[in-house]
């Protein structure tokens, strides 16, 4: 186990409430194809902090490549809503892209 991800388990295990702490997290359970943990990480981000937009990108583009397009398709939306909500255009159109691509698979 990494350095990285010991340390980013310690820190979220303790109560960090940072966001970049948990969605790091899921990014490195992600890169290690661990997609049940990385998918309960960035659950438990979402329910701390639904409007941290970069979550929904990675978390519905790493569930589609893993075959579980329909709930990559679902995060994929929900964060399309989320960054519309925000005005946050750039995460938008990445959203948007990753959805078309997504429904291309």
């Amino acid at each position: 186990m990494s350095k990285r991800l010991l340390m980013l388990e310690k820190m979220t295990q303790g109560g960090s409430k940072d966001p970049f702490h948990w969605y790091a997290l899921a990014l490195e359970y992600a890169g290690q194809d661990r997609h049940d943990d990385a998918l309960a990480t960035f659950s438990a981000l979402r329910a701390m902090d639904p409007s941290y937009v970069p979550m929904y990108l990675m978390c519905g583009t790493m569930l589609v490549k893993a075959g579980r397009r329909d709930e990559g398709r679902a995060w994929l939306s929900d964060g399309i809503g989320v960054a519309r909500g925000k005005g946050d255009q750039h995460a938008l159109s990445e959203l948007q892209q990753a959805l078309a691509g997504a429904c291309d698979v």
